[in-house]
């Protein structure tokens, strides 16, 4: 895959910053969170990102209030990321369980609608802040109630369609946690019977055909 440009003045497409201005609020945001994830929440520190991008602190303050705000703000941009992609792909149309759940698999592939890694940094920083734990619990609730809404929408009595949704959700969070080695075609390979197994239907040939092509896009770019 392309590695995404964090700030504004490497990306070519990019329009220019204008005046004295050398980052961005957006460019504060990205360092913060390409920090948050590999290295951890208290790594997110205001001085150190300042250097990393080699501008002045004070520059910070043009945009936040504080490293809290900050640390809001990253928060806030993680539910706005995986917590309303997610929901939303359980809620897009589809004609059949099979079609609904390849919907909420584009999560997988697209990182525009879920960051796998700034998901499991955020599970992480909830180990040590009450606060950030409870925004935890209300996002994966959030998520499991719009799933198993996918479900009861095609007939699935409410406990199978909680249960199915639970299986669903946390399997999910588990086989990324475990960082298989697994090529992009062999997941695409399996993802008809991971359907059955997880909807109980098989899925049309179409449905794989579309999802695959989807998927292909970010998996071999």
């Amino acid at each position: 895959m392309t590695q995404k440009t964090i700030l504004q003045r490497d990306d070519p497409k990019a329009e220019p910053l204008i005046g004295n201005v050398r980052v961005t609020r957006a460019d504060w945001l990205n360092v913060a969170m390409d920090v948050l994830i590999s290295h951890g929440v208290e790594q997110v520190k205001v001085l150190a990102l300042a250097e990393r991008m080699a501008v002045s602190r004070s520059s910070f303050y043009w945009y936040f209030k504080s490293r809290q705000d900050l640390l809001d703000a990253l928060l806030k941009t993680w539910e706005q990321t995986n917590t309303a992609g997610m929901v939303g792909q359980a809620t897009v149309a589809a004609e059949t369980i099979t079609a609904a759940v390849l919907n909420v698999w584009r999560c997988t592939a697209d990182p525009e609608l879920f960051n796998t890694a700034l998901d499991f940094a955020v599970r992480d920083w909830a180990r040590r802040s009450g606060p950030v734990r409870h925004l935890l619990d209300q996002s994966d609730a959030r998520r499991v109630e719009a799933l198993t809404q996918m479900f009861q929408r095609y007939d699935f009595p409410d406990v199978e369609a909680l249960a199915r949704a639970k299986a669903l959700y946390y399997m999910q969070l588990g086989y990324d946690m475990a960082g298989l080695n697994e090529s992009g075609d062999y997941r695409l390979r399996m993802t008809a019977e991971y359907l059955k197994v997880f909807t109980g239907c098989e899925a049309l040939p179409e449905e794989l055909e579309e999802f695959t092509t989807y998927s292909l896009k970010f998996w071999t770019s």
